[in-house]
């Protein structure tokens, strides 16, 4: 049964008027900026091919490509490549975790509403925007558009979606990489538990796209807030552990403490900005880390 649509509230749609997505301009001084975006035309100096996308001028398909490949790409010139936003969902079932205090905002829920947010910022840009929802077997698809239409498309296909099974294997993630093009920004949320997810973004990284990285969290996860007998049951592999709440507390958070700071560590080195979100945050705090006056890179 599909979830009902979510909305953004309209203080976190004021917070949002404040900021603007940006990418990496270069490495000098300048650090983020934010970027042009151009609406397509004919262009002089050729920069990239891209797949074909129902829309685009005949003319502009490399026939010779063709012939060599069997499948349509067109050319862009430098000055007609636009940004787009592409918006990586983890949909596997571990997303489906909710605090027991609120068991009605699910980490799926957070990221859905995360993905209106970075929606409603490309929107007011007049950037295109797209994106997928990524789960075992199954990999959503909605490419780059502009306006209102796509907005709310994005509302309401991520409605009828329902995190399940593990992550997307890599047969799954293969029309990924065709899609995201060079200059494309790339948001990624996640619990950031599984290693194919990592993988994923660290080969976008390392392939030049501009990654960000939210990872997204239960207070459950960062308190441990558990006294007497617990049973703890692995969405994805159904494993149990029965323990005494208390007893396991100083455990978990050490070793959870530790491999945050391992996952921070990685993303690091592999050029992926990034940041952490609880759910009893507001929903847009991952943007202001972004994006806002903290955020911004001096």
């Amino acid at each position: 049964m599909a979830r009902a649509p979510l909305t953004i509230p309209p203080e976190v749609r004021s917070r949002l008027r404040r900021l603007a997505l940006r990418t990496r301009r270069d490495l000098g001084d300048r650090g983020f900026g934010m970027h042009a975006s151009r609406n397509k035309g004919s262009g002089l100096e050729f920069a990239q091919y891209r797949a074909y996308e129902p829309g685009d001028e005949p003319r502009r398909i490399d026939w010779k490509l063709f012939a060599r490949s069997d499948r349509f790409f067109v050319r862009e010139a430098e000055q007609e490549s636009p940004v787009s936003v592409w918006v990586l969902i983890d949909a596997s079932a571990s997303m489906a975790q909710a605090d027991r205090a609120r068991p009605e905002w699910s980490r799926f829920d957070a990221a859905r509403l995360l993905a209106l947010c970075v929606a409603e910022l490309a929107m007011m840009q007049g950037d295109r925007f797209g994106w997928m929802t990524l789960q075992e077997g199954a990999l959503g698809v909605a490419d780059p558009h502009r306006g209102r239409a796509q907005y709310d498309r994005m509302q309401v296909e991520l409605s009828r979606i329902e995190p399940a099974g593990g992550f997307a294997d890599s047969a799954t993630l293969a029309p990924l990489w065709e899609r995201i093009s060079a200059r494309d920004l790339v948001f990624f949320f996640s619990d950031c538990f599984d290693e194919a997810g990592i993988a994923m973004i660290e080969r976008l990284a390392k392939a030049g796209r501009e990654v960000l990285a939210v990872q997204l969290l239960t207070v459950e996860e960062r308190d441990f807030p558990f006294d007497g007998g617990f049973r703890f049951r692995d969405q994805e592999t159904a494993e149990e552990l029965v323990t005494d709440g208390a007893a396991l507390r100083e455990t978990f958070l050490t070793r959870f403490a530790a491999a945050r700071a391992a996952l921070d560590e990685r993303l690091d080195a592999g050029g992926i900005r990034h940041t952490a979100y609880v759910l009893d945050e507001a929903i847009d705090a991952p943007l202001q880390a972004f994006f806002g006056r903290r955020g911004r890179a001096p």
